[in-house]
Formats: C-alpha cells, structure tokens, sequence
C-alpha cells in the first residue's frame, strides 16, 4: 500500500481524494456588451477539470490499494478499520444523495451492492400477511325496504 501507518495520513489521503473528485474550475468574465444604455458583463463557470462520481473502487486506488479484496481486508480487521469504514459511508452517501435525482436506478444498484436492502421488499418476504376482520355493528335506525315505510 503507498499509504504510511499513520492514521492521520490515511484521513488526508481520504480528503484528498474526495477533493479531487469535486473537480477544478475557474471563472471567466466577458467582454461588457451594448445594450441600450446598458453594458453587461457576464460570469461563467469553465471547469479545467470535471467532477467525478464517488466511487469505492477509485477511492481504494487513490488510498493505494491493488485490490477491492485488500481494500474490504483492511476495512473489516486493519489497523485502521474505523477511517476507510467512515470513508465508505462518505461514499454511500453520494449515492443516497443521488436517489433524489430523476434516475436513480444506478444509485439504488449500486446501494444493494454496498449492503442496502429495499426494506418494503424485505418486509414482505419475511413476515406473513397481515389478515383484515371486519365486523358490521348494526347502529341507528333500521334501513327501510321501500319509500313507504319512511316516516317523514
């Protein structure tokens, strides 16, 4: 691994790669343009570099891992176990934060992979069905059998 023992190396490692996803850009300003009376100027976003999804494949690369086998080894009896288990969750979450999104279908795969159960689904499965009594209780008056038995 290029990852010293240090544990506070290993956190800025993990930093490091989630700023590195944010991607760069800079801002770019043009010329005023004449509009009757008016000058405008405009501001624009130009990324130098694009952001990039979280990913736990890239971030095990980026920390120095060979391989995702390691990486779960690691995770489940290093050293260090506690910060790449906090670094899965900040994966997770930009996964969640993409189930809000208009097609979520890759995030909600890429959940179940990770562990997420549909709980609706899971529910269902395991347990029974629930029965539904119903009981009729007789209240008020007595419905008439014909328009002459009403009393007005």
């Amino acid at each position: 691994m290029l990852f010293s023992s240090n544990a506070d190396d290993l956190a800025d490692r993990i930093d490091c790669y989630f700023r590195d996803i944010q991607g760069e850009y800079h801002l770019e300003t043009t010329a005023p343009a004449k509009t009757k009376n008016t000058e405008t100027v405009t501001t624009q976003l130009v990324w130098d570099k694009q952001p990039e999804p979280a990913l736990l494949t890239g971030l095990a690369l980026f920390i120095g891992f060979i391989s995702m086998e390691d990486f779960v080894a690691y995770e489940q009896k290093g050293k260090h176990k506690k910060i790449l288990r906090k670094a899965r969750l900040k994966v997770e979450a930009e996964y969640e934060k993409r189930l809000h999104l208009p097609a979520p279908a890759g995030a909600m795969f890429a959940l179940r992979c990770m562990g997420w159960a549909d709980t609706a689904n899971a529910q269902q499965a395991t347990s029974p069905p629930k029965k539904l009594r119903i009981e009729v209780v007789d209240a008020g008056p007595q419905v008439s059998g014909n328009e002459k038995d009403v009393i007005v």
